[in-house]
């Protein structure tokens, strides 16, 4: 059985997830309809009797507060897509589901209204064809092959095949591990609990050079170098760095993650509004 301390320990915390949960829903304009209002002021009902002191009280009241926010906000979404006549995909695509093929086909053809349109040449149109034609040269002459360039054989050195980018200076597998070591170290400087924030990783002066860290990043995580986390709540993104490749086969099924690098972002990154 707990004891009231260790039941109000964990009251406490619950009242807080809560209100962070508010907090992200008022402040990132997330849909107000994630948070279970009716779960969490059952939650709040429960441990209101085990508060004692004012700042337990408080906490109870500022939770409260923020679940108002929420239910307000709710409000304002379900009037705002009633009035621009907003209907939910899925409740549309279930309603199609249960019409027969019958009933489907006499809407469609209540509601289709095809445009017919009427088109004739006339003489001007004709003559203007027929100059176009008069005034075009013969196809061979308009068809003449060019002789191709000739071009000198010579040997090129690695140094100008790698100023070309035919070649890289180094093998990948080499430039990858560089790249880990860096992941490890700006982490170690930079990052917390073992992990630092994508952008702040794969950000570069330039966007060229941001574009190619993001892609070395996808083989750091494809290889087993780094992994992913994702918080979708916060909107936050983090990579950390594995102390050795995990190069085992993992038996759980891997997904596909797209992380779009767009130059808006990248130029958010740089004036530091984007986390």
């Amino acid at each position: 059985m707990q004891s009231k301390k260790t039941r109000r320990n964990i009251g406490r915390e619950k009242l807080r997830q809560i209100i962070e949960a508010c907090k992200s829903i008022e402040e990132r304009a997330l849909d107000p309809f994630l948070i279970d209002i009716g779960e969490n002021i059952a939650t709040a009902k429960q441990y209101l009797p085990d508060w004692e002191i004012p700042e337990d009280l408080c906490l109870d009241a500022e939770t409260i507060h923020h679940l108002a926010s929420v239910v307000k906000l709710q409000g304002d979404w379900v009037k705002h897509r009633s009035t621009s006549l907003y209907t939910d995909p899925f409740l549309l695509s279930e309603k199609i589901a249960k019409l027969d093929r019958v009933d489907l086909a006499r809407i469609f053809l209540q509601v289709w209204h095809p445009t017919v349109e009427l088109e004739q040449i006339s003489l001007h149109s004709i003559a203007e064809a027929m100059r176009y034609w008069e005034d075009l040269l013969p196809l061979s002459e308009r068809w003449k092959e060019n002789a191709p360039a000739e071009a000198e054989i010579g040997v090129a050195t690695r140094e100008e095949l790698v100023e070309q980018k035919i070649l890289r200076e180094q093998a990948f597998s080499e430039e990858l591990e560089g790249f880990w070591h860096e992941l490890q170290a700006k982490t170690e400087k930079n990052g917390m609990d073992g992990k630092i924030r994508y952008w702040d990783f794969i950000g570069a002066e330039t966007y060229e050079e941001t574009v190619n860290r993001a892609f070395m990043t996808s083989f750091l995580i494809t290889y087993g170098y780094a992994t992913l986390e994702i918080y979708p709540l916060e909107e936050q993104t983090f990579i950390k760095p594995n102390k050795e490749p995990q190069t085992k086969t993992s038996k759980k099924q891997l997904i596909s993650i797209p992380i779009a690098v767009t130059i808006e972002d990248w130029t958010k990154w740089k004036r530091g509004e984007l986390e």
